[in-house]
């Protein structure tokens, strides 16, 4: 499933727990973790030590992948580590792309407070920039991060971005052997109470259960041999949090992109914030991923 874990890695509360979690899946699917750590270039970080021009957020660098390192080995995990200098968002995700890896793991916060580069918005800004797929985590008290995942959550609203990211959660759930939860929300925020509302709500109904159709239709042909439909009126955030907690949800794989209009679910906004909010981690799929 993995061969080339990426983890962009600062030394955090956050990256330290992700780490752990990071260690879980390589051994399972027997990939090599790349530990990397960027300078970023947008911060003043030249200082002269003893007459020596040094690049302090690089040599910071090299310290926190050495300690990823040790605790990698002690794990008994393949790791490679590199340190670059750029701009964090767009060097993380032209790293991956480059050298072929499949996967990127990153945490949103950390458990104390804000990590050094790791932001919210850097790890947003990988999520909709990458070719590959990321998997993010809050890392926060509620947080649950249990592998392997028992039951994954995929929600559809049909298009072809989210059909991209189904065939990915799908093939994770058959070489897990977990249960899929296939999820469509009619998004009812925006009707009204006139006829052409009622109709809408109709039509959005009707799309609903055709996109989660569609992919018990791919699931079984993939050979997940457990599933659960869902199909929620609603705001798709806040129906695809509920769902993870009434169903023991373990990780969420979701498109990044979907259909526009009221009806349908809006990818780009609904992942952002379920990568936000989810105590579950959330890999997402974008629709440069084959």
């Amino acid at each position: 499933m993995y061969n080339d874990i990426l983890l962009p890695f600062d030394g955090s509360d956050g990256a330290i727990d992700l780490l752990h979690h990071s260690s879980a899946i390589a051994q399972w699917a027997d990939a090599t973790i790349h530990v990397l750590f960027v300078a970023d270039t947008t911060r003043d970080s030249i200082v002269t030590i003893e007459g020596q021009v040094v690049d302090a957020l690089e040599e910071q660098g090299e310290d926190v992948v050495e300690e990823a390192a040790e605790i990698l080995k002690e794990l008994g995990v393949d790791h490679e580590t590199d340190v670059v200098q750029g701009n964090p968002a767009p060097s993380i995700a032209n790293y991956a792309a480059q050298y072929g890896h499949d996967l990127i793991i990153m945490p949103t916060h950390g458990r104390t407070g804000v990590s050094r580069y790791l932001l919210g918005s850097v790890t947003e800004k990988v999520v909709r920039l990458s070719a590959i797929p990321v998997l993010t985590s809050r890392i926060r008290f509620d947080e649950r991060l249990a592998f392997p995942y028992e039951n994954i959550l995929i929600p559809t609203d049909g298009s072809r971005g989210a059909t991209l990211a189904a065939r990915h959660g799908l093939s994770l759930a058959v070489a897990l052997n977990a249960t899929v939860h296939a999820l469509s929300v009619v998004d009812d925020t925006s009707f009204g109470f006139d006829v052409r509302s009622t109709a809408s709500e109709r039509s959005g109904e009707k799309a609903a259960n055709n996109a989660v159709d569609d992919l018990l239709s791919e699931a079984e042909s993939h050979g997940v041999t457990n599933t659960v439909s869902h199909v929620e009126s609603g705001s798709p955030f806040e129906e695809i949090l509920s769902c993870l907690e009434s169903n023991d949800i373990d990780a969420v794989v979701m498109g990044t992109t979907g259909r526009r209009g009221t009806d349908r679910i809006l990818f780009g906004s609904v992942a952002e914030k379920t990568v936000r909010s989810a105590p579950v981690p959330v890999i997402t799929v974008g629709e440069g991923v084959q």
